[in-house]
């Protein structure tokens, strides 16, 4: 089963981050020749065009670096059989500092990897969400400290494997 270190990815999002991988390499002459089109019109200092093409470059390079490193480290499909346990590549529902109706349904996985299954919302083991719910069994209550700095606790409902065909 995959970690923080091998992230889950489901087959359809590998393969849209794959076809995303090799659009930027496909784009990259093309931004190269943005690049020397912009340097010839002159002083470099003062030529925003150039600017703009240099900055896109950077971008697209470093997506291409990430992309690289996520897609050779992804453990691809291979959701849990068992369910009871929240892991990555299950789908978990949870509520909040003992609220019972403020509930949500989402995937332990990647995030920025986009589901294949636009009724799921992703969460990182990498965020604090994530990381307070792996390994937790049905009807624990775990903490976690937000991005604002509060301290939350949830708990988990149901924990079950991934469902490409999951309704929500």
């Amino acid at each position: 089963m995959a970690d923080s270190n091998n992230p889950w990815l489901t087959q359809d999002a590998y393969d849209k981050l794959k076809s995303e991988l090799d659009d930027l390499y496909e784009n990259r002459p093309l931004i190269a020749a943005e690049i020397n089109e912009r340097r010839e019109e002159g002083d470099l200092k003062e030529n925003a065009g150039y600017d703009a093409a240099r900055e896109q470059q950077g971008q697209e390079e470093a997506r291409i670096r990430y992309l690289e490193d996520l897609l050779q480290r992804a453990t691809v499909g291979e959701a849990p059989t068992e369910s009871g346990v929240a892991l990555v590549g299950t789908v978990v529902h949870v509520y909040y500092d003992g609220d019972k109706d403020d509930i949500e349904t989402f995937l332990i996985g990647t995030r920025g990897a986009d589901s294949d299954n636009p009724n799921l919302e992703i969460y990182s083991t990498d965020s604090p969400l994530g990381k307070a719910l792996v390994g937790a069994s049905e009807g624990e209550t775990r903490s976690f400290k937000s991005p604002s700095g509060d301290q939350v606790s949830v708990t988990l409902i149901k924990a079950e494997p991934y469902d490409p065909n999951f309704e929500g």
